[in-house]
C-alpha cells in the first residue's frame, strides 16, 4: 500500500513538473526547420528570459544592418546628423537596390536599410570617434577593423543575440550614455508593425560570413503595459532564403509565445 501511495505521489509530482515548465524550456526547434539559429526574448515586467539554442545565443556574429540602430544614435550624438530629416545625397552611382538610388533622410535610410547612407555617416563620424562610441555604449566586441564604413558588414564588429537584447533594453529604457533626444528620434524611426494587441518594432540585418549567410531580426514588442525585447538570427545558403526565414520565423515564434497578438 505504501509503495502504491508513493507511486501515485511520484506520478502527480511528475505531472506537476510537466505542467509547470517555464517557457525557457519550450522546444522551439520546429520553427527553425533544421536551420541553425538562435532566439532570445526578455519579458521586462516579469524579468524573464526565453531562449532557443542558448549556446548560440551567446555566440557573436556580424550585426549587419541591425547596427543601424546604434549607428543612428552615434550620428546624432556626434552632431554629424542633426535629426531624422537630415539628408545625405545619392552619389549618382548605380546601387544593388533601386530604392537606394535617391537622396535619403535618416528616417528613410533606416526604413529602407540604405547601406550607402550609413557608410557616409560613418565616414563623417571618423574612426576615432566611432571607436569611442562603440566603447561608450559597449556594443558587441567593439571592433572596427580596417574600414570605418564597412566594419559592421565585414566580420570585424560582432555581437551575440544576448548582447543585442541587452543593448535594446538599455536603449529603450534610456540607460545608454546618450541623450534622451537621440533615443527618442531613433525609437520613432525604427520600422513598426501594428497588430491587434501588440506593436512590433524591428530592424533587419543580413550578411555574408564564412561563405554563407546570416540574417537577424531584432527589436521589441509593446503589449499592454509590458515590453518584450527580442533577437533572432538564422543561417542560410543564400540571401533570398535566409531573408525569407528572417521575415517569417521570428514573428511565428512571437505569436506562438502570445507576445505578438
Amino acid at each position: 500500500m505504501l509503495k502504491y501511495i508513493f507511486f501515485l505521489s511520484y506520478i502527480v509530482f511528475a505531472i506537476n513538473i510537466s505542467y509547470s515548465q517555464t517557457p525557457d524550456t519550450l522546444n522551439l526547434a520546429k520553427f527553425f526547420a533544421g536551420n541553425n539559429g538562435a532566439f532570445v526574448v526578455y519579458d521586462q515586467n516579469n524579468n524573464k528570459y526565453i531562449r532557443y539554442n542558448p549556446k548560440r545565443c551567446g555566440e557573436r556574429f556580424l550585426p549587419a544592418s541591425t547596427f543601424k540602430i546604434a549607428n543612428s544614435l552615434i550620428g546624432l550624438e556626434t552632431g554629424v546628423i542633426s535629426d531624422e530629416n537630415y539628408v545625405i545625397k545619392w552619389d549618382g552611382k548605380p546601387k544593388p537596390i533601386k530604392e537606394w538610388e535617391r537622396d535619403h533622410t535618416l528616417r528613410t535610410a533606416i526604413q529602407y536599410s540604405v547601406v550607402p547612407y550609413y557608410q557616409e555617416l560613418a565616414r563623417r563620424v571618423g574612426k576615432e570617434k566611432m571607436q569611442h562610441w562603440l566603447d561608450t555604449i559597449n556594443y558587441g566586441n567593439r571592433t572596427i577593423g580596417k574600414s570605418v564604413d564597412y566594419f559592421w558588414l565585414d566580420n570585424s564588429l560582432k555581437i551575440s543575440a544576448n548582447e543585442q537584447v541587452k543593448f535594446l533594453k538599455e536603449f529603450f529604457n534610456y540607460k545608454l550614455p546618450v541623450s534622451k533626444r537621440s533615443v527618442d528620434i531613433v525609437k520613432d524611426i525604427i520600422s513598426k508593425e501594428v497588430h491587434g494587441k501588440s506593436v512590433l518594432k524591428f530592424k533587419t540585418g543580413t550578411g555574408d560570413y564564412n561563405n554563407h549567410w546570416i540574417a537577424w531580426l531584432v527589436g521589441y514588442v509593446k503589449k499592454d503595459d509590458n515590453v518584450y525585447f527580442y533577437a533572432f538570427n538564422i543561417d542560410g545558403n543564400d540571401f533570398m532564403s535566409v531573408s525569407d526565414l528572417r521575415n517569417t520565423v521570428p514573428r511565428e515564434i512571437l505569436k506562438y509565445l502570445n507576445i505578438l497578438e
